[in-house]
């Protein structure tokens, strides 16, 4: 292959930044899209249908105050997210970030962590996917496909949305937001209707602290759950060089989704609570607790209430896989991971061996995870999708959560090197601090001793990775000491 050239300033050839040859298709994507496609990431109805009933079992009957809290912490990741965008969009999001500030040894640890963590959580998406089905299935009794394995579906839905995404980031990014918009339509009715129809026990017990379970200890247990709700908001930032203006476009799409989704969650939590009278007992041990209301107030209607369940996480896999798995291409791209993962498909300007990639290992967590179980157990009640869903997400969670704990810790340092005209105190230090403590508490409580099989060991687990991500970090910069340079060599908008 001959090598790239560009020119300098004097019309002197200089050679191309590694991997700039290797580019996605520019500014197809405006704020709009970005946002639907951030939002079907997180995937309101798969979130809360799976989350809330546990989060409300361990915070109690001011759940939705938990929500709010989490919120506010998300908000803060959104200011550093929006600030780092503001001065260099990257497809490499966080890993970029902290590389371009903390090192290229911090970068390449960081790479890493970032794409277990978004593998990790993404096999919890792929097997809820045909989980949910099951269970839908099941519920209406349709011709004995109740009794198909739940992988079967699960596979037919991957190869669906591998389909979709080969196709180009456009139209998958469409299908992702109206699965988002449809979603978002029965959970809003649902929860409005269930407001009217129980009206007479509506108060404001679930936003008084005093109804937090156990006080402040019920409220930081719950913290985390109430976190991983907003898992995927981050999404804009990989699209960015796909996106136009994206200085501006993501931080845009950075707070309105995760504002819109505050507002909804707070909505759907407080519509379930007063559709069980207030009665947490009742509603934690309800298989899907927005479902229960949702037959409460729709009855046989309440069918769209699943559909919405399926269509969220399909969503949610599409629009997650096309960003996360772009952090991952791009690694590849400045040589950070393989290269060949950093390649695009030359017609439609996807990261195609990319998402095949982070695809295959996602599915490949859910057969380990099958296997040790099989190992491990006989109850057939651990090898339901819930079962890896909850588990497999927890795990995710930890990993992310360091990321964005490092990236609080770049945006001052890199502002006040980079941008020393541009550094804002309270924007570039004094936020990022606060956000930094706020990531301390779930990450204290994933990891604190005493917990239940598997979570008792994911802690050490977690740490054990990071040991070989540093250990490879640091192999990898001492055998080449340029990859301090490529990492964010290629902005979204140049």
């Amino acid at each position: 292959m001959s090598e790239a050239f560009t020119s300098d300033s004097l019309g002197a050839k200089l050679p191309a930044v590694a991997g700039e040859h290797e580019r996605l298709r520019q500014g197809v994507l405006g704020t709009l899209d970005i946002a639907a496609a951030t939002m079907a990431n997180i995937g309101p109805a798969m979130s809360f249908y799976f989350g809330f009933g546990f989060l409300a079992y361990t915070a109690g009957l001011a759940s939705p105050l938990t929500i709010i809290l989490a919120g506010i912490a998300i908000l803060f990741l959104g200011n550093t997210l929006s600030e780092f965008t503001k001065v260099i969009p990257s497809t490499g999001g966080f890993i970029t970030f902290v590389g371009k500030t903390l090192g290229a040894r911090t970068g390449v640890t960081t790479a890493l962590l970032t794409g277990a963590g978004y593998m990790a959580a993404m096999a919890s998406v792929i097997a809820i996917s045909g989980g949910f089905f099951q269970i839908i299935l099941k519920n209406y009794n349709v011709g004995g496909l109740e009794n198909v394995p739940w992988i079967v579906w699960t596979l037919i839905f991957l190869v669906f949305a591998i389909f979709m995404m080969v196709r180009g980031i456009k139209i998958s990014t469409k299908l992702a937001g109206a699965f988002f918009a449809f979603e978002m339509a029965v959970l809003v009715i649902v929860s409005v209707v269930a407001l009217f129809k129980y009206h007479q026990h509506i108060n404001f017990r679930p936003f008084d602290p005093r109804f937090l379970t156990n006080g402040f200890s019920g409220l930081a247990a719950g913290f985390p759950l109430g976190i991983y709700l907003f898992i995927g908001w981050e999404n804009s930032a990989a699209l960015a060089e796909e996106t136009a203006s994206p200085r501006t476009a993501v931080p845009k799409a950075v707070f309105a989704s995760i504002g819109i989704m505050l507002v909804s969650y707070v909505l759907f939590a407080y519509s379930t609570v007063v559709g069980f009278a207030g009665n947490v007992g009742k509603l934690s041990s309800a298989p899907i607790p927005f479902i229960t209301v949702a037959h409460g107030v729709l009855g046989a209607v309440a069918f769209f209430g699943y559909l919405a369940g399926m269509t969220s996480t399909l969503g949610a896999l599409i629009a997650g896989t096309n960003s996360q798995a772009r952090l991952v291409f791009n690694a590849g791209r400045e040589g950070l991971v393989a290269k060949f993962l950093g390649k695009v498909d030359s017609t439609r300007r996807t990261p195609v061996n990319a998402l095949l990639f982070f695809l295959g290992v996602s599915l490949s967590i859910i057969g380990v995870w099958g296997l040790l179980h099989l190992i491990g157990s006989h109850q057939s009640g651990n090898m339901s999708a819930l079962a890896l869903f909850d588990e497999s997400s927890t795990f995710g969670t930890i990993l992310i959560l360091v990321v964005y704990a490092l990236s609080h810790v770049s945006l001052p340092f890199y502002y006040h090197r980079h941008h020393p005209d541009r550094f804002n105190v309270f924007r570039h230090g004094v936020l990022p601090a606060i956000g930094f403590c706020t990531i301390l508490v779930p990450v204290y409580y994933l990891a604190k001793p005493g917990q239940s099989a598997p979570y008792d060991w994911y802690p050490w687990a977690a740490l054990g990775f990071l040991v070989v991500a540093v250990l490879y970090a640091l192999v990898l910069v001492n055998r080449d000491p340029s990859i301090g340079d490529r990492i964010g060599s290629i902005v979204a908008d140049e």
